[in-house]
């Protein structure tokens, strides 16, 4: 079964879903080998914002979804977040510099890459090409590895998974 098939046949994540035990890869400073990062192992006991963006270093990406995390920090800190992670089907070294440029990684949030797209698609966000697979923009909630707040970018309004609307909920 093709990659393509096998993300048609996932259904989408949905308040209630258990986090899937995927491994992504987090990236180290001055080129170090990535650390591999098991999900449901970080997730575990703890209540955590998750977003995802189709691309590091993107307009829309670096622009408006990451800075709208950078400046809720605090506003998260203050609503129980324990840690907040953002997630790209780039590799561990584009996480890196991208956590590094735009001042993420000073703020607080971790950069995980999904280079394999195992969460992407098991997820069942995963935008399929011929070329690379992106994973469609999202941020959720999730305490002890259960989704308790689903964003999704779906219905076209990037700014519904932006931080300010996952705040209003919270």
């Amino acid at each position: 079964m093709s990659a393509g098939a096998a993300a048609a046949d996932t259904t989408e994540v949905k308040v209630g879903d258990t986090l899937p035990s995927v491994v992504l890869k987090e990236g180290q400073a001055d080129y170090g080998k990535p650390v591999d990062i098991n999900l449901s192992e970080i997730t575990a006991g703890k209540k955590v914002a998750i977003f995802a963006v189709p691309g590091a270093f993107t307009p829309g990406c670096s622009k408006s979804h990451l800075p709208s995390f950078i400046e809720a920090m605090d506003d998260l800190k203050a609503k129980g977040i324990e840690e907040v992670l953002c997630v790209a089907t780039n590799d561990a070294y584009v996480m890196e510099a991208w956590g590094d440029s735009s001042g993420g990684k000073d703020a607080g949030i971790r950069f995980l890459s999904d280079s394999n797209a195992e969460l992407t698609r098991a997820l069942g966000l995963a935008k399929e090409s011929d070329v690379f697979v992106r994973c469609s923009r999202f941020s959720l909630i999730a305490e002890n590895g259960i989704v308790t707040h689903y964003f999704s970018a779906a219905a076209g309004e990037s700014s519904d998974t932006w931080a300010p609307n996952v705040l209003s909920k919270l």
